[in-house]
């Protein structure tokens, strides 16, 4: 993102609408750290500006993978996803990604305010490849990097809002990859969440909570569920 400085009245407005506080103002102008900004284009999207002195840059290889990271209403082109590229686990259901025996995983690193860098994700993508997980095909992550978890490109000092690392491993190595998770808390420098998910057993129990509880993990069960218009069978919504 640039600001033009002859159109920019130093107001302020665009401050506090910056993801990862990127925006200062610098002797009555507004200034974006570009080491900082990730290209996610909400302080131009939502149109905060009132001189329209906010305008985004021509983006060139490597800066412009920032943005399919950051923009959360944009469509990633490798996935043809909307939103950051990935569904997130939220379509089990349907695509069966994660069966009987088997247990997803959603690592993700950075929020808005902090932000990250694809090399914090890579030290964490490096030790879950070593471990034997099957990372999810369907995420913008899983094409930069090779088998063994390492970024195929030179991208590690990009910025992005989040990242988000998906794969799956059968149940009985869910220990080992959360004592792995747990050990790179110290060495990550970013906030990073982990998210599981797991089919219910027949009798209704759900078969990795004790193995997460175990580890000495808080468990905080949650449903995301996505609802919509559908037309019913006489054509009326």
């Amino acid at each position: 993102m640039l600001i033009d400085e002859e159109k920019c009245v130093g107001c302020g407005n665009c401050l506090p609408y910056c993801t990862v506080n990127a925006i200062h103002l610098l002797e009555g102008t507004a200034q974006i750290d570009q080491d900082r900004c990730v290209e996610c284009y909400t302080c131009y999207r939502i149109w905060i500006c009132p001189e329209g002195a906010i305008k985004p840059a021509v983006l060139e290889w490597p800066r412009e993978i920032r943005n399919p990271f950051s923009d959360v209403v944009g469509t990633h082109k490798v996935t043809g996803i909307p939103g950051r590229g990935t569904e997130e686990m939220k379509t089990n259901d349907i695509t069966e990604r994660y069966g009987l025996g088997e247990v997803g995983f959603c690592v993700e690193l950075g929020r808005p305010g902090v932000g990250t860098s694809f090399k914090e994700a890579e030290k964490i993508s490096t030790i879950l490849a070593s471990k034997g997980v099957v990372f999810e095909k369907q995420n913008p992550y899983t094409e930069l990097i090779d088998d063994y978890g390492k970024l195929r490109f030179n991208i590690g000092e990009e910025r992005v809002l989040s990242c988000l690392i998906e794969f799956k491993t059968k149940i009985e190595n869910v220990p080992e990859i959360l004592r792995s998770l747990r050990s790179l808390e110290s060495e990550v420098e970013t906030v990073f969440t982990v998210g599981v998910i797991s089919r219910f057993n027949p009798d209704g129990s759900i078969p990795v909570l004790p193995l997460i509880e175990m580890e000495g993990f808080e468990v905080r069960p949650n449903a995301k569920i996505n609802l919509g218009l559908g037309k019913r069978p006489g054509g009326d919504l």
